[in-house]
């Protein structure tokens, strides 16, 4: 007798994030912009993307007069102090859409920086008194209230400007996060254009590349692994073995660059309808003690929790490229 497979399982649509891809895409940002009805851009970014790439002087031309200003001090981590000092120069500036240019930081840090502006949080001891107040997790009213459009241009294949309903930033005194959490908290746009991407250095690209895979994997093992998860997450696992050793620098392949940030975008689909496992955790707590970046500890931690998860995912299905049930 065959035995039968019962399934069952709630799916929730995500937000409207609206995503154009292919190269060139980022070139078109005015329009871009003015479709969501921006006329006052602040482009944030950290100073290595500005300082040793092309990425933000391209942004910030492609966006013509719209652009009324940079910040470029969001560093790794974005720190407390650099986000409520980008925070009040938008407010200054009367800024209506914030451009994010970078990694996970950025995005992360441009909605902590929307909420601080909705809710006029001007100096680090506002926020500081706020999230111990909450326990570390900021959950604000944002009912009635404006938060500029947000838009993200990749650099990495981290992927977390597809996360969704939150960010954070680092209270380095403290040594540890502040996050934020709300529904309206999410990329109106986001841009994935490969020539965006030149001049991210191996180490970081590849690493993250990592990272993405490691969303892969943590998607067919974690509460609320469903159809409508593995099929996108299994496509973006067999581009990133393709695609990703292509994709360094030393190749200028941008075709390859393309297939990887897309394949980082469909490793995040259907965010947030599951959550992140053993490898995300043990990540986090080496990110904030030893300061190693996320895509190091993918590729340092995944290996040791797929051995770790070995006699259940063994029994599953699901199967990564390369790898027999």
């Amino acid at each position: 007798m065959t035995q039968q497979v019962s399934i069952s399982g709630e799916f929730n649509p995500t937000v409207p994030s609206r995503i154009v891809f292919g190269q060139g895409k980022a070139d078109k940002l005015g329009s871009e912009v003015d479709q969501l009805g921006g006329k006052r851009v602040l482009v944030l970014s950290g100073r290595s993307v500005t300082e040793k790439t092309d990425a933000v002087r391209n942004v910030s031309k492609a966006l013509g007069d719209r652009c009324v200003g940079l910040y470029s001090g969001l560093t790794q981590r974005a720190p407390l102090a650099a986000a409520v000092e980008a925070a009040n120069l938008a407010i200054t500036l009367d800024t209506d859409t914030l451009v994010g240019v970078g990694g996970s930081t950025i995005s992360d840090a441009a909605r902590m920086i929307a909420v601080m502006m909705a809710d006029g949080i001007t100096t680090a001891a506002q926020l500081r008194d706020l999230a111990e107040e909450q326990d570390l997790m900021l959950t604000p009213d944002l009912d009635g209230k404006s938060l500029p459009a947000q838009v993200c241009i990749p650099t990495t294949l981290s992927a977390g400007e597809f996360n969704m309903g939150g960010g954070n930033v680092l209270d380095n005194q403290a040594g540890h996060k502040i996050r934020v959490r709300h529904p309206r908290l999410y990329a109106d746009l986001v841009v994935l254009d490969p020539e965006m991407t030149v001049g991210t250095p191996d180490w970081l690209w590849l690493s993250t590349g990592v990272k993405a895979l490691d969303h892969c994997i943590e998607r067919l093992y974690c509460q609320g692994n469903q159809p409508a998860i593995d099929a996108p997450v299994l496509a973006a696992a067999e581009q990133l073995f393709e695609y990703l050793p292509r994709s360094s620098e030393s190749h200028r392949d941008l075709d390859a660059r393309l297939e990887c940030l897309i394949a980082a975008w469909l490793s995040m689909m259907g965010a947030p309808n599951f959550k992140t496992g053993l490898s995300h955790a043990l990540g986090h707590v080496i990110w904030m003690r030893y300061s190693v970046g996320h895509g190091y500890t993918s590729c340092a931690t995944q290996p040791y929790v797929m051995e770790y998860n070995r006699p259940v995912s063994a029994t599953s299905k699901r199967c990564l490229p390369g790898q027999s049930g």
